[in-house]
């Protein structure tokens, strides 16, 4: 409808904000005048129009500077359709051309500068700049921070220098070639994606893909234990591990996948390439992976080779020296027999401490607001202050109001004038093509990205609509615009997407259960208790976020976030424990299978957890609130399901059943069960 009804007002707005301590002197607003003369004359890419104060008498350009004398706000309309790495080179244009009128290069001065002149750009344009700046700047950091993580914990868990390299060789692969897919899906229009996509895909391909090479990795290991030929004991540790790290794959794949029935587009747009980067890495696991294990066989763990008994004994005679038999460790076993010999004490006590953490998340408080996410430093952040302190908040952002009166007069002004959250209202401008549509600025009281001024967009609404209906007009005839306008429409798209997405991801997530374990009662508990390690890892990060880091809101896309995260990865961890307990059981009775299933995956889900909560706190070291939270959140998430929820939780849980943990397939071995 602004585009319709009032062309010339199109465009987004870039507000550069100048400011001097001690009070902008004359000679700052005749060159600030000048500026704009030279922008009229030599506009620089992408830029519409500017507001033409060189025209103005100085006593009327005094007049807009704040109260104080010391801020001065300078509009700049740029081409709403200019992507950020445009209106980022056109900012760049813009100081260029200020550094040849400005002596002092003001967008280079510091705010806190002492009677220094300083620029700079903040508004819908300069936010959008800068949010894309971060998440470019971030990338290649990330991923060092990353690599270097994943290296470190897998020379620290394996101390083997060939054998650390294997999962970063396969993920790096895997990274090198969905990279290019995406980058050509993009380009032919397929999918859409941002910054903020690929730095949590990068985090999700390194973390999630190393568990898969681990889950393989030890599995390798233990069998060189036990067989000579390392093709035997590589086939039967492929046999053992392939179906839970293809079905664990899966279900990440297919929750993410879920991302695509999502409105909002930074939600949806995640779908296409984090399951694009699961499949492939998934692949590279169970095919590049094997591949290197066999080239290298034994030598892959040098300088600690696996070797049977009798190869041992053969290799220190060759030595000179004692043979040191391999001793398997026993701490998960002994973890193992806790939850198996004291479910009930084992289930109370992790209810309780995960009860406790959930309790929080039902005090956590969200936040739309986009400025709130960057650091204090920031151009537009700046720019924003300057503008809050010395003007109003309102002004950074104003909402536009567009109605059809059907040419009768209303009191609209002046009933919007009386709503609480807002500062002025101007006068209404009628449209050059209809002049039944008329048009009102309104400056609200608040910060225009805050969750109080979207609260008032539909007070606004609701007072239009009374107002028409009392002059007899339809009440359809009102249109609300502007960032605050947006971001209302985007917190509402998002609620509407978490009430659907997440019943889709525990659905989906229970069929993928229920197919693979063929067990009601299993699946419907496995699921119970990766939704409880969310409740818990939101209630705990929001402890963390807002009580030690200070924060009074964290992002309202958070919980959706971490959500998929935290239940599709942490189900991957249920998955590899339970199906161990469930072919021992086939064999032993079922507090021994608990024993020797949670003996023999503890060690390696451990180090996978690790790694892929290490993973994700790498996020945290970025000044992007929005990935810190998210981050430390989901860290959170996945440290509780490797510590609380998979040995200790599940299995007491499992032994508490009983028979009806396979319930409605048979035990596997009844008389074993009733021990």
């Amino acid at each position: 409808m602004m585009d319709e009804q009032f062309p010339t007002g199109e465009g987004t707005p870039a507000l550069i904000t100048w400011y001097r301590s001690t009070g902008l002197t004359n000679k700052d607003l005749a060159q600030i005048q000048a500026f704009s003369k030279e922008l009229q004359q030599n506009p620089v890419e992408h830029q519409k129009t500017v507001v033409p104060y060189d025209k103005m008498p100085l006593p009327v350009v005094k007049q807009q500077v704040s109260k104080d004398g010391t801020t001065f706000i300078q509009t700049v309309l740029m081409d709403s359709e200019a992507t950020s790495d445009e209106l980022k080179t056109s900012f760049e244009e813009l100081e260029k051309t200020a550094n040849g009128i400005f002596v002092d290069k003001p967008f280079d001065q510091k705010v806190a500068s002492k009677d220094a002149l300083t620029a700079r750009t903040t508004g819908p344009a300069g936010i959008s700049v800068d949010a894309t700046e971060l998440f470019s700047d971030a990338d290649v950091s990330l991923l060092i921070g990353t690599v270097l993580l994943v290296l470190v914990f897998l020379l620290v868990i394996y101390r083997s220098p060939i054998l650390a390299f294997i999962p970063l060789i396969a993920v790096g692969f895997a990274y090198l070639a969905v990279t290019p897919i995406i980058a050509l899906l993009g380009k032919e229009g397929v999918i859409t994606y941002g910054s903020q996509g690929l730095s949590i895909m990068t985090v999700l391909l390194f973390g999630a893909g190393t568990d898969y090479c681990l889950f393989l990795i030890a599995r390798f290991r233990s069998q060189l234990h036990h067989d000579e030929n390392r093709y035997t004991a590589f086939k039967k540790a492929f046999s053992n591990t392939a179906g839970a790290i293809a079905l664990s794959g899966f279900t990440v794949m297919a929750a993410l996948l879920i991302l695509l029935v999502a409105k909002y587009g930074s939600i949806h747009n995640f779908a296409v390439p984090f399951s694009l980067s699961i499949l492939i890495m998934m692949i590279s696991s169970l095919t590049l992976v094997p591949a290197l294990l066999g080239i290298f066989g034994r030598v892959s763990f040098w300088p600690f080779v696996p070797r049977t008994e009798e190869m041992a004994k053969a290799h220190a005679t060759k030595k000179g020296k004692k043979a040191k038999l391999h001793r398997e460790n026993r701490f998960w076993h002994r973890v193992g027999e806790i939850a198996a010999h004291h479910p009930i004490k084992t289930f109370v006590i992790t209810i309780l401490i995960l009860g406790g953490c959930a309790f929080f998340a039902t005090q956590v408080k969200y936040t739309y607001d986009t400025l709130s996410t960057f650091p204090k430093d920031m151009p537009s952040r700046e720019g924003f202050t300057l503008i809050s302190d010395h003007f109003g908040a309102g002004q950074l952002a104003p909402v536009d109001l567009i109605v059809n009166t059907n040419g009768e007069k209303t009191d609209l002004r002046a009933n919007l004038q009386k709503l609480d959250g807002i500062a002025n209202v101007s006068v209404e401008v009628p449209s050059t093509k209809n002049p039944d549509y008329r048009m009102y600025t309104i400056e609200l009281s608040d910060n225009p990205y805050s969750n109080e001024a979207m609260d008032v967009i539909p007070d606004i609404r609701n007072t239009a609509e009374a107002t028409l209906s009392d002059a007899g007009i339809s009440q359809k005839n009102v249109w609300i615009a502007g960032q605050t306008a947006t971001q209302y429409d985007s917190r509402a798209v998002t609620k509407q997407d978490e009430a659907l997405i997440i019943p889709l991801v525990i659905g989906l997530i229970a069929l993928l259960l229920l197919a693979y374990l063929r067990s009601i009662t299993a699946m419907v508990y496995l699921v119970a208790t990766v939704l409880l390690s969310f409740f818990s890892a939101l209630g705990l990060g929001w402890l963390i976020i807002h009580y030690v880091m200070g924060v009074d809101a964290i992002a309202g896309l958070i919980p959706i976030y971490a959500f998929v995260f935290i239940v599709a990865l942490g189900e991957d961890y249920n998955i590899f424990m339970i199906s161990s307990i469930w072919k021992k059981s086939r064999e032993l009775p079922l507090r021994e299978a608990i024993t020797e299933g949670v003996g023999q995956t503890g060690g390696v889900i451990t180090s996978a957890g690790l790694i892929l909560a290490g993973t994700f706190a790498v996020l945290t070291t970025l000044p992007i609130q929005l990935l810190v939270q998210f981050g430390l959140i989901t860290a959170i998430g996945v440290l509780l399901d490797t510590f609380i929820v998979r040995p200790f939780l599940v299995p007491a849980i499992t032994m508490l059943f009983g028979k009806w943990a396979f319930w409605p397939a048979s035990a596997p071995r009844n008389d074993h069960l009733r021990r």
